[in-house]
């Protein structure tokens, strides 16, 4: 699945595309749906009011093909404007673009419906384009389904039209802001290597180890963490030890090369000059900086006030 269709399934299942469907369906009577351009299924088989004669030609394959043909035509034609496309047997569809930014990512789409009254003898030019695909309608479940189909003026179509428009406008705002958010959202491999680096910061952790823990290679898994923290691996680690080390620094019981050792660093020296190139200086100066006071029978870190000079 790409991109565009992920972004077509979040707006299917969004609570806007559902009360705008309800809506539309219960104005105009006829179905929607949201599609993608390319698909191998009847966008409209199975939606709320769906033609009766159109869901029984869904269910014979070489009919379904036939349509399928028919909702490629509508795809193409409808790729940067409003179209519609008649099938075989007389009954048209109307699809408007769905944009992201100046894309089509989607079609609206409508229609099952006939221009013009069905007539038994138009029911027998069905049977016969039918006749020619191999399949046989000539029956009365079938007959009786497609005299029962819509009859709307080009001008009611027109306005269906209209209103597609204005709610494909509203999917494509819709649409900008959702990909947008995802653009900014942490991926769950991201998000479970941060805890691991959390969990194992006093270890001496490297790439290839935290890569293979979110199962994924050392190159996917490091362009990724750059682009979604913003920085390299080394220094995500780096800050994350340092920031735990400046709480650490606060209990005036811990050396600091306790500190230095209990964060993950494997000298002092090392631990003192990445401190001062994080926090700017050195953390024994860091240190003095703090003023610390003690209750008398302190039971835990949680019971020291600092106060921070300015």
């Amino acid at each position: 699945m790409n991109a565009h269709d992920e972004l077509l399934e979040t707006l299917n299942s969004s609570e806007m595309l559902r009360d705008y469907e309800r809506a539309y369906t219960e104005v105009t009577g006829l179905p929607i749906a949201l599609r993608p351009l390319n698909t191998w299924q009847l966008p409209l088989h199975g939606k709320r009011h769906e033609n009766s004669f159109c869901a029984i030609m869904a269910e014979k394959s070489r009919s379904c093909a036939a349509c399928l043909l028919m909702q490629e035509e509508l795809g193409k034609k409808a790729m940067t404007e409003p179209a519609t496309v008649t099938c075989t047997y007389g009954l048209c569809e109307t699809a408007v673009p769905v944009k992201l930014g100046n894309q089509t990512i989607g079609l609206l789409q409508t229609g099952q419906v006939m221009r013009q009254k069905p007539t038994p003898a138009s029911f027998q030019r069905a049977v016969d384009k039918a006749k020619e695909l191999g399949l046989d309608i000539d029956d009365t479940r079938t007959r009786d389904a497609f005299l029962a189909t819509p009859v709307v003026s080009s001008k009611k179509l027109e306005a269906a039209e209209v209103l597609l428009n204005v709610f494909a406008d509203h999917l494509s705002i819709k649409s900008n802001q959702i990909a947008v958010q995802q653009a900014h959202a942490e991926p769950p491999m991201i998000t479970k290597a941060k805890q691991f680096i959390l969990d194992q910061i006093a270890e001496d952790l490297s790439l290839a180890q935290v890569a293979a823990a979110v199962h994924t290679s050392v190159f996917y898994f490091c362009k990724q963490f750059h682009r979604y923290t913003g920085t390299t691996f080394t220094e995500f680690v780096s800050r994350t030890r340092v920031e735990k080390a400046k709480g650490l620094l606060l209990n005036p019981n811990l050396r600091v090369s306790e500190i230095a050792y209990e964060v993950g660093f494997q000298s002092l020296t090392h631990f003192n000059r990445v401190f001062k190139h994080v926090v700017g200086e050195s953390p024994s100066d860091y240190r003095t900086h703090l003023k610390i006071v003690l209750p008398k029978s302190p039971r835990s870190l949680r019971q020291v006030q600092i106060a921070v000079c300015a």
